[in-house]
């Protein structure tokens, strides 16, 4: 991999500088540096960040090192220092004057020697030239100024392409069709490549792969159409199975629940009354939990690790265990109660035990002092709900 710094003047960057608004994009550089690459954040300066810049050059002091990546023969893109280089662009187009020595100027009515001063502005520019997994590598490592691209947003860079480009215009628009589709289920700002990245990690769980072996598998496509449709099919799946909208639904893992259990058969109405009984469940603390564990309860031998349930206080845990203890001691035996089934007389430490529900929560149990026992974590783990 190349890494090469040149100085570059504003004038030619100036040069060939167009504006195609928002959905296209800025050029400079004689038409040859995609100035604002599709996969950036929107323009986020404000207008005395911009004239701060502009003061900087006119006082002939170094802006920050700018990174432009090499995508080919004379073609060139930002990867950092779009924000200073646009407010360069913006004031030599005449978007906004400044004040020097008590007077507004706009770049047009500068004196000549400011304007010259302007214009042979030198920018500190490394450019980097290497192969997609070189950039990338190189990306991640100078990704240090200003606020720092998310892990997506560097990801585009390395695998731009048709295919990039029609999956950005489903999911990295404002109102974009993925967020209105999913937008009660997800979180995630578009803008910041997040539900690209989203439904990029659930199609590659499906599929065995990580996020970059598919963006780069599928680079060249005409469209970005499997990776769309595989993301309406998840959220098709989420109506049918749960037709009662919730807030705790909001942000869950609903592409990996439904690589998991997208095939098992689902009584709606059913799960829709379980989870009600959930919710008002004063044993459940956290709500979240309860549709993957109403996906798995039937599947899953285990599933109720999904609840957070109730547990038992340290002082009701401290007294039984005492209990527990001094009873063993006097009939010479183990103070687990399985143990002692068996025979054994072992007398297991406090930090070995667990706080155990005789009768479990799946049968009606409750977090209350008559329903507790303390075991040996060995017979804990293996008693299930049982």
């Amino acid at each position: 991999m190349e890494i090469k710094l040149v100085q570059t003047p504003v004038e030619d960057v100036f040069k060939g500088y167009q504006d195609f608004g928002e959905d296209e994009g800025v050029v400079g550089y004689h038409g040859q540096l995609d100035i604002r690459p599709k996969y950036q954040r929107n323009f986020v300066y404000d207008i005395d960040q911009e004239k701060a810049v502009i003061n900087t050059v006119l006082h002939g002091y170094p802006l920050n090192v700018m990174y432009w990546a090499v995508n080919g023969p004379d073609k060139f893109e930002i990867l950092d220092g779009q924000q200073r280089t646009l407010s360069i662009m913006h004031f030599l187009d005449h978007k906004f004057s400044i004040k020097w020595d008590n007077s507004t100027y706009y770049f047009d009515s500068l004196p000549d020697d400011l304007r010259k001063k302007v214009l042979n502005y030198k920018l500190m520019v490394y450019r980097c030239d290497g192969d997609t997994s070189e950039k990338l590598a190189w990306f991640r490592t100078v990704n240090i100024a200003g606020v720092a691209l998310s892990d997506q947003e560097l990801r585009n860079i390395a695998y731009t392409g048709p295919w990039l480009s029609d999956a950005k215009r489903h999911f990295s628009k404002r109102g974009c069709a993925a967020k209105g589709l999913a937008g009660q289920y997800v979180k995630g700002d578009p803008n910041r490549q997040e539900l690209l990245e989203k439904a990029l990690a659930w199609i590659g769980q499906a599929q065995g792969v990580s996020i970059e072996e598919y963006m780069a598998k599928h680079r060249s496509d005409d469209d970005a159409d499997e990776l769309w449709q595989y993301w309406q099919d998840i959220f098709d799946w989420v109506e049918k199975i749960f037709p009662t909208y919730h807030k705790q639904m909001k942000g869950l893992d609903w592409g990996g629940f439904f690589n998991t259990y997208r095939d098992n058969k689902y009584n709606s109405r059913k799960l829709n009354d379980d989870i009600e009984q959930l919710l008002d469940d004063p044993e459940v603390t956290k709500a979240r939990g309860i549709w993957q564990y109403e996906l798995a309860k039937d599947y899953e031998p285990n599933a109720v690790k999904y609840l957070s349930l109730r547990n038992f206080n340290k002082r009701d845990i401290e007294r039984k265990y005492k209990e527990q203890t001094d009873k063993a001691k006097d009939e010479n035996t183990s103070n687990c109660p399985y143990c002692s089934q068996e025979g054994l007389d072992t007398i297991w430490p406090l930090d070995k035990m667990d706080a155990d529900h005789i009768t479990p929560w799946s049968k009606g149990g409750v977090t209350e002092y008559e329903n507790l026992q303390m075991l040996c974590q060995k017979h804990n783990r293996s008693k299930g709900n049982h």
